[in-house]
């Protein structure tokens, strides 16, 4: 990512190589650290984590008593982010197809603004995080019963279907990750320079990649193999375009010619 060696997001970026940990879910300044490098990211959250509506502003407060105020304070106060999604409006959306059918859950979205910027005191609620930067607030409601929700900084265009797939390619990654530590080793570099880490990553990543495209290469024969073959039941169907057979029926035979009979009977 172009991080100085010194700099907070690097040692966490060492460990974000598929998926984020819980840690780095609620870090502000490695979600705004991405953001500012210009990287989509999409990370789930707690259902009590605070958010602002998007169109709230910063305004001065009016000072009852004492000296005026100095600093602005949002003219809305911050919400959970389960509290934000009641009375969105909740979709049946499929992301893609799984062993036992398509994969569907109910999804809802909004425009929010995270609750991840400097402290101030806000009012009688003591210290609160003011505005940061605008995001996606999704929710997903599971056939189990289960909640979940997430925070995204895809564009405001974005259809809610592909904030779906986006939050669910999470299982991909955390599948290739589990497989790069456990088959080929990912987790197994010993050294210290963030040089070697890179090359170890790379080389483990490439095999990962090879070993990839030979399986879907082998899947993909048996699928060409398995096909039907032609059966007594094909065979027996009227052929859609027509035959050309020989004849079996004899000809007729030629007639013979007729021979001068003044030169038969000489």
């Amino acid at each position: 990512m172009g991080c100085n060696a010194h700099n907070p997001l690097r040692q966490e970026a060492l460990h974000a190589t598929s998926s984020f940990t819980p840690r780095q879910r609620l870090s502000a300044p490695f979600r705004q650290g991405l953001t500012t490098r210009g990287l989509a990211w999409a990370v789930g959250i707690p259902r009590h984590l605070k958010v602002y509506p998007v169109g709230v502003k910063l305004i001065w407060p009016v000072a009852g008593r004492g000296r005026p105020r100095k600093r602005h304070i949002p003219d809305i106060l911050s919400r959970a982010a389960e509290d934000m999604l009641a009375n969105a409006k909740w979709q049946n959306v499929s992301w893609r197809n799984g062993t036992k059918g398509r994969l569907e859950a109910r999804f809802a979205a909004v425009r929010v603004r995270t609750a991840d910027g400097p402290p101030q005191r806000i009012k009688d609620m003591g210290q609160q995080h003011l505005p940061g930067g605008e995001a996606w607030l999704i929710g997903e409601h599971r056939t189990s019963g289960e909640k979940k929700y997430y925070l995204a900084n895809l564009p405001a265009n974005t259809k809610l279907r592909a904030l779906a797939a986006t939050i669910k390619a999470r299982w991909i990654c955390e599948q290739a990750h589990q497989q790069l530590k456990e088959e080929l080793g990912l987790d197994h570099f010993e050294g210290r320079s963030w040089q070697g880490l890179h090359r170890h990553a790379l080389m483990t990543m490439i095999a990962y990649a090879f070993l990839q495209h030979r399986r879907l290469a082998q899947a993909g024969r048996k699928k060409k193999n398995q096909r039907p073959t032609a059966t007594a039941e094909f065979a027996g169907r009227a052929p859609r375009y027509r035959r050309t057979h020989s004849s079996t029926t004899k000809s007729a035979m030629p007639i013979l010619q007729k021979t001068n009979q003044r030169k038969t009977a000489a």
